[in-house]
């Protein structure tokens, strides 16, 4: 099956949890014998923290000018299985014109983004990735958050298939390693800076940080502004490639996940980081929020933390504790989270969503 991807990137993971889930489920879709074709704007802030330049058993094309590159993407098109645009694609719109008209190719949107997406419409913001019919054209809708955000997408932008395809991670990359003495943390958290994440990283690792002198809590992240109130106990690491994920989960003691605020109150939206973390075989506290149980049992794969005192007495916990639910939530995640099931799932939700039920549905439209 070859599938042709218009999104945002791949090929830096500057900034963004886009490119870490685009390898896992591209190395993995290679596994199965399918080829993936990304098509990204080639942008300098992406450029200036490029870290792949290749896509295994498949092709990344970067172009400046859509016009320019628009006679190549309709031409990998023509011949595709599948034609797939994203959430943040800078050419979302052209993009999804253009595979529209694609007489053979399932078309797919796929919204990473998707509380963000329903945020905006709410407040009637720009979407500059969805044009103005809103996604009835396409033959499927994939989603990272499932709940009541599927609905949604069907009562609000016209989606008529829609179904999750959660976060995902590749235990091939994302594994035990040994420690790094400079990543070594009592309590570590690993995410680019957000506004919205900040009251809950005060809560849940700041205020810890100042109530538990003797440890040690480490930050690893781009974009913390000048001003982020920094303990003496808490370091710093700037930016880390993917490659260096491991060595930092697995030198933590025990890793705090953080959801953005418009995801947390939707629900059932994991972070690859989630499952980046269990992968490592390194313990979880989590911000609470719907649907997390459904990805891991709290208490026995994950810990919950409301308030600071939870977070508190996540880090008091002995290392057999930890370290018995470090395991179940890393059998868990080798079980259920991978990308290697996730490009199982969308191999056959593309099957199932192609020409012939396209037909089916023209027909049934017809006769209505």
């Amino acid at each position: 099956m070859k599938i042709v991807v218009f999104g945002l990137t791949i090929s830096s993971s500057w900034g963004n949890g886009h490119a870490t889930l685009w390898r896992g489920l591209c190395r993995a879709l290679a596994r199965q014998g399918h080829r993936v074709v990304f098509f990204e704007r080639d942008v300098p802030y992406y450029a200036m923290n490029r870290d792949l330049h290749e896509i295994p058993g498949g092709a990344l094309v970067l172009y400046d000018d859509w016009e320019a590159i628009r006679p190549r993407a309709k031409a990998e098109i023509a011949d595709a299985d599948a034609a797939m645009v994203t959430s943040y694609c800078p050419d979302g719109i052209a993009a999804a014109d253009l595979l529209l008209d694609a007489p053979r190719a399932t078309r797919v949107f796929y919204d990473l983004d998707t509380p963000v997406t329903l945020s905006r419409l709410h407040d009637r913001q720009a979407i500059t990735y969805i044009g103005p019919r809103g996604l009835g054209d396409f033959d499927l809708v994939l989603s990272y958050t499932g709940g009541a955000a599927l609905e949604r997408l069907r009562q609000e932008l016209g989606a008529r298939r829609v179904e999750p395809l959660y976060g995902h991670v590749d235990p091939d990359q994302h594994r035990p390693v040994e420690p790094v003495p400079s990543y070594k943390s009592d309590l570590s958290y690993l995410g680019t800076y957000a506004a919205d994440r900040q009251a809950t990283l005060q809560r849940l690792l700041i205020e810890p940080a100042r109530l538990r002198r003797n440890r040690r809590f480490v930050i690893g992240g781009a974009q913390y502004p000048p001003d982020f109130p920094w303990e003496p106990n808490i370091y710093f690491v700037q930016h880390l490639p993917p490659s260096e994920h491991p060595a930092f989960f697995s030198s933590s003691r025990l890793t705090l996940n953080v959801t953005r605020q418009a995801m947390a109150e939707m629900g059932w939206c994991p972070s690859g980081r989630l499952f980046e973390a269990a992968a490592c075989g390194t313990p979880i506290v989590s911000d609470n929020w719907e649907g997390l149980d459904s990805f891991f049992e709290p208490g026995q794969e994950i810990l919950i933390a409301d308030t600071t005192q939870d977070a508190v007495d996540a880090c008091e916990l002995s290392d057999a504790e930890l370290g018995r639910i470090a395991e179940a939530s890393r059998e868990r995640t080798l079980a259920e989270h991978t990308s290697a099931r996730r490009a199982q799932q969308l191999e056959a939700l593309i099957a199932g969503s192609g020409s012939s039920s396209r037909a089916n549905g023209v027909t049934a439209m017809m006769e209505a």
